[in-house]
């Protein structure tokens, strides 16, 4: 329950200076060394950096749905105000091959997710 709160921590704060360009390998091992430091955790910098890149990421990806939607063709249909959970996130980036992560932004990463739960009824 512990490592469910604090990375629900690392999405949900506002975003710094960070693009969703981190890759998902990278993100992941962040995020797995967070999850083995238990609470000592609490004091890394890492936290802010995932929160705002998972942020970054996100919010990307909104801006380009709000474009897409514009133009009538809306790559996923989300629910008003959907927002995944940490566990999902984390088990999507996971399904990505381990050789694939490397060259996969958490941008794009982000995009998959919402399209693969959220596509739009046609």
């Amino acid at each position: 329950m512990r490592r469910l709160a604090l990375f629900a921590l690392l999405l949900a704060a506002p975003a710094m200076a960070t693009t969703g360009e981190m890759s998902v390998a990278t993100f992941l091992s962040k995020a797995d060394a967070l999850k083995a430091k238990g609470l000592m955790a609490l004091g890394s910098p890492d936290i802010k950096l995932l929160r705002a890149e998972g942020q970054a990421a996100g919010m990307a990806y909104g801006a380009r749905l709000q474009q897409e939607r514009a133009a009538g063709k809306p790559s996923s249909c989300p629910p008003k105000g959907a927002r995944p959970s940490s566990n999902e996130v984390l088990a999507h980036l996971r399904t990505y091959p381990a050789d694939k992560r490397t060259g996969l932004t958490m941008k794009a990463a982000m995009a998959d997710y919402f399209i693969k739960k959220y596509p739009c009824q046609r």
